[in-house]
C-alpha cells in the first residue's frame, strides 16, 4: 500500500491554479507558489503550476490533470466561475463549490443568506448599487462607517468614511471595482480571523488569530507587508468562553453559507460582542496570511494544512 500511495503522489498529475483576472493576482502567485512548493516536499511531484488568464478551459482540457488546488483569490477564482469550468470538465477541485463560492464572494449576499441562520451577530448596513443616492440610503448609519465593493477582497476599495461629507468620494472609490457597494457601521474593535478546515467530512475551527494593524484599520498594506500587522495567536484578547462561541458561529457560517474543505471566517469583535464580516472561501497561502499562522499553532504545519485542503478534492491518497 506505501508504495502504490508514493508511485501515485509521483505520478499524480495536479493544477495549482494561481494568478487569474482580479485585482488580487499577485497574492494569488504568492500563494500558487508556496502551495506547489509544498505538494513538491510531500511527493506531488508532478504538480504545475498554471496561470490562469482567458484560456484557463484549454489549458485544462489539454493538461489532463486529475485534480486542480485553487490557489485563485477575488474574481473569477473565488466566486464560482472557475468552479463551473472544473465542474463541465469533471476535474475534481480544492474548497467549496459553485452556489457556495458565489455567495461568499458577494459580501451583501452573504450577509442575506447568514441572517437566516440563528445566533449569528451581523453589523448593521446598506446595500447601495450604482447610481443609487448613496447618502439618503446611508441616512440611518451611525457614523464612522466602511464603504466596500461588494465583491472585492484584500481591502481593495474600501474606505472608513468618518462624515457625510466624505461619502461621496468614498462611495465612487468602491464603484471603481464594483457597481454594488456594501457600507457598514464601523466597528470601533479589534479584528480577528478563525479557520474552519474539514477533516473526514467534519468541519472543525483553527486557533483563532487576532490582528492589531499598524494602520487605522486592517487595509491592503496591512496585510501583505511584513511588520506592518501584529498576529497574536491565540488571541488574548478573549476569554474562554468567548473563544469557544466565536469559534461555534465560525464552523456554523462555514455550514450555512454552504462551504466545504476550507475557509476562513473574520469578525470584529467590540465590546466583548463578535461581529461577523465576511467569510473567505479561498484564504490565501503567502508567507504572511491568515490559516498557515493559524494552522501551525495546532500543531498544522504547512505542508499538512496544504494537504488537508488538497484531500477536501476527494483525492484521498
Amino acid at each position: 500500500m506505501g508504495n502504490d500511495n508514493r508511485k501515485f503522489k509521483d505520478t499524480a498529475k495536479i493544477a495549482v491554479l494561481c494568478g487569474g483576472l482580479s485585482s488580487e493576482k499577485e497574492v494569488s502567485m504568492r500563494s500558487g507558489k508556496n502551495v506547489l512548493a509544498a505538494l513538491k516536499r510531500l511527493g506531488y511531484n508532478n504538480a504545475e503550476l498554471v496561470e490562469v488568464d482567458e484560456n484557463i478551459a484549454e489549458k485544462l482540457a489539454e493538461g489532463k490533470y486529475i485534480a486542480a488546488y485553487n490557489a485563485l483569490h477575488g474574481k473569477y477564482g473565488e466566486d464560482g466561475c472557475i468552479q463551473g469550468i472544473l465542474e463541465i470538465l469533471k476535474i475534481p477541485y480544492t474548497g467549496s463549490g459553485v452556489m457556495a463560492s458565489a455567495i461568499c464572494m458577494n459580501k451583501e449576499y452573504t450577509k442575506r443568506v447568514l441572517s437566516t441562520c440563528k445566533d449569528i451577530p451581523l453589523i448593521k448596513s446598506v446595500f447601495v448599487k450604482k447610481g443609487e443616492d448613496v447618502k439618503a440610503a446611508c441616512k440611518d448609519l451611525r457614523y464612522p462607517i466602511i464603504t466596500k465593493p461588494v465583491c472585492e477582497g484584500s481591502s481593495f476599495g474600501m474606505t472608513k468614511v468618518n462624515k457625510p461629507e466624505e461619502l461621496e468620494a468614498a462611495y465612487n472609490e468602491a464603484l471603481k471595482f464594483n457597481d454594488d457597494v456594501l457600507i457598514e457601521e464601523f466597528i470601533n474593535g479589534f479584528f480577528i480571523t478563525v479557520g474552519v478546515l474539514e477533516k473526514d467530512g467534519k468541519a472543525f475551527a483553527t486557533e483563532i488569530l487576532e490582528i492589531r494593524p499598524k494602520n487605522e484599520w486592517y487595509d491592503f498594506e496591512a496585510k501583505y507587508t511584513k511588520g506592518m500587522s501584529d498576529f497574536i495567536v491565540p488571541s488574548t484578547s478573549l476569554s474562554a468562553d468567548e473563544t469557544k462561541q466565536i469559534k461555534e458561529i465560525a464552523v456554523k457560517a462555514h455550514e450555512c453559507a454552504g462551504c466545504s474543505g476550507v475557509s476562513r471566517v473574520d469578525f470584529m469583535v467590540m465590546n466583548n460582542k463578535p461581529y461577523f464580516l465576511e467569510i473567505n472561501t479561498s484564504p490565501g497561502m503567502t508567507d504572511t496570511s491568515d490559516l498557515p499562522a493559524q494552522s501551525a499553532v495546532m500543531g498544522i504545519d504547512y505542508d499538512h494544512l496544504v494537504l488537508m485542503i488538497l484531500n477536501s478534492a476527494g483525492l484521498n491518497k
